[in-house]
């Protein structure tokens, strides 16, 4: 199958070709993954649902062989200048800075699949991993596409137990405020819920200067209920 981050990331590089414009942020990116995407062709299109002066929101879809298998919601806000005064923000991420030599957990490993019960520790984590592989073929992946690619971690990092990972992730929302100068992106955990096979993850994303936003997932249970 398709891994579920390369249909992110075709969806967003999408998105980004037709309707990106430098003056605005791309702030909410959903991906909805609702069938398994087979290893063959597969289309992706994109269209403006609104062309406001200050919020556009962009609708996605990918398909194969006339069946939709994928889609996406992008928000994006025009950038202004920033509000002066005061906010409460979390302490600033005490991560070491990566390495070019560093080969963390993640995506950047060919054959690495989901992790197994005991290759993460029961407890908050925390990363940097970067692709390092192409999307498309010639082509440098833009920040945005890069963001896209890699949010898909966050179903693993944030739902794997001490039985491994149980949850299978049926979406993945990426916020962001700002998008990441580097190619070295920072997995942080920040939440895990679940309950009667529905789980709830969530991380920090971080670039080398900082917090860029947070990604989501709700998943369910691997297992099919009885008939």
């Amino acid at each position: 199958m398709l891994s579920g981050r390369v249909v992110a990331a075709l969806l967003a590089r999408e998105v980004e070709r037709c309707h990106g414009d430098p003056s605005f942020q791309v702030a909410r990116f959903t991906v909805d993954l609702f069938r398994s995407p087979p290893l063959k062709p597969v289309t992706v299109i994109a269209r403006p649902v609104r062309e406001g002066n200050r919020i556009r929101v962009i609708d996605a879809s990918m398909s194969c062989d006339g069946v939709e298998i994928a889609r996406a919601s992008t928000v994006m806000l025009r950038r202004a200048e920033q509000p002066s005064g005061e906010v409460w923000k979390p302490p600033v991420w005490d991560m070491p800075p990566p390495n070019e030599g560093d080969r963390p957990w993640g995506f950047g490993r060919r054959g690495s699949g989901p992790p197994q019960a005991g290759d993460l520790p029961v407890e908050r984590r925390r990363t940097w991993m970067r692709d390092t592989n192409q999307l498309v073929a010639g082509e440098e992946m833009t920040p945005f596409v890069r963001v896209a690619l890699a949010v898909d971690l966050t179903n693993p990092f944030a739902n794997t137990g001490s039985n491994g990972l149980d949850f299978i992730n049926a979406d993945v929302t990426t916020y962001l405020h700002r998008l990441p100068v580097s190619e070295w992106l920072g997995f942080e955990v920040s939440s895990h819920q679940s309950a009667e096979g529905i789980a709830v993850g969530s991380c920090t994303l971080y670039d080398v200067e900082g917090a860029i936003g947070q990604s989501l997932v709700c998943a369910v249970a691997n297992r099919r209920p009885p008939p």
